[in-house]
């Protein structure tokens, strides 16, 4: 077995986490279409936290047997990383582009836009950012870049990192239960952690800190939860999650972009992770 999870590091990964995600939604059951969905929250928070320390544990515990004691010194290595000048920045895009687009929106579509303020989100944040990318840009993405380029690499784990989301994606928007509108929903959600893995990709490209990796998604996600627009409906959550998606996008592609002429040497490489 473990020379079969050295052999195949990402696709051992994606069988631990798709398990996880698998017996979540077993447990919440799925997605309800109907025009009047029961909600499942309580439940589906119970079954969240379980999804994401099993990412993190997935990245811890495959890097120990996948590279062994040098693997997990790397790992450490990038958590400690944190002299980063500008781009300390990057967490800050998140919640500017959340508020940001619920504000033009609110203006020019309708006053249901106007962001919120449930400060209780920041813990979300805090939990899932820090958690889960030990797993997503500490294990996985390393690994995909041994293979493919830093856009399609990010392009290929934000899909499945928003695809892993499906069991819980009812509740973590304002309008939840979504209904008949949640297709539409959740292909805006997975869009936009597309958008925001081309950034977390970017700056951990750049940097090599998963710490700013940890920061950046936790921003997004307690942004999502803090500034949501308690007021839209379904459907308008589905539009201002895609509108929040090109914004990210855009911002994560520009960020690769430049980020190519300010890689520090000190940047462990996707080689180290093999």
């Amino acid at each position: 077995m473990t020379t079969l999870i050295r052999r195949h590091p990402l696709a051992a990964f994606a069988v631990v986490v798709g398990l996880a995600s698998a017996i979540a939604l077993a447990i919440v059951g799925p997605p309800q279409l109907g025009p009047a969905p029961a909600p499942a929250t309580g439940l589906t928070l119970a079954v969240f936290p379980m999804m994401v320390i099993a990412v993190a544990l997935a990245g811890l515990g495959l890097t120990a047997v996948v590279s062994g004691r040098p693997g997990l010194a790397d790992l450490a290595r990038a958590q400690r990383r944190w002299r980063l000048g500008r781009w300390w920045l990057v967490p800050l895009l998140p919640p500017v582009a959340v508020v940001g687009v619920l504000t033009v929106l609110s203006i020019t579509v309708s006053r249901a836009f106007a962001p919120g303020f449930f400060l209780v989100g920041l813990i979300f944040g805090v939990v899932a950012g820090f958690l889960e990318e030990i797993g997503w840009s500490g294990f996985a993405y390393p690994r995909l870049r041994t293979r493919w380029t830093p856009l399609v690499a990010a392009t290929l784990l934000g899909v499945g990192w928003g695809i892993w989301h499906l069991p819980v994606v009812d509740a973590l928007g304002a309008a939840s239960p979504h209904g008949t509108s949640w297709p539409a929903f959740f292909a805006a959600f997975v869009l936009a952690l597309v958008g925001l893995r081309l950034v977390i990709s970017a700056a951990y490209e750049a940097t090599g800190s998963l710490l700013l990796a940890q920061a950046t998604h936790a921003s997004s996600t307690a942004s999502l939860v803090v500034f949501g627009a308690g007021a839209a409906t379904a459907g308008q959550e589905a539009g201002w999650y895609a509108v929040y998606a090109v914004v990210l996008g855009i911002v994560g592609v520009a960020l690769m972009w430049a980020g190519r002429a300010s890689v520090p040497a000190s940047r462990p490489s996707a080689a180290q992770f093999t």
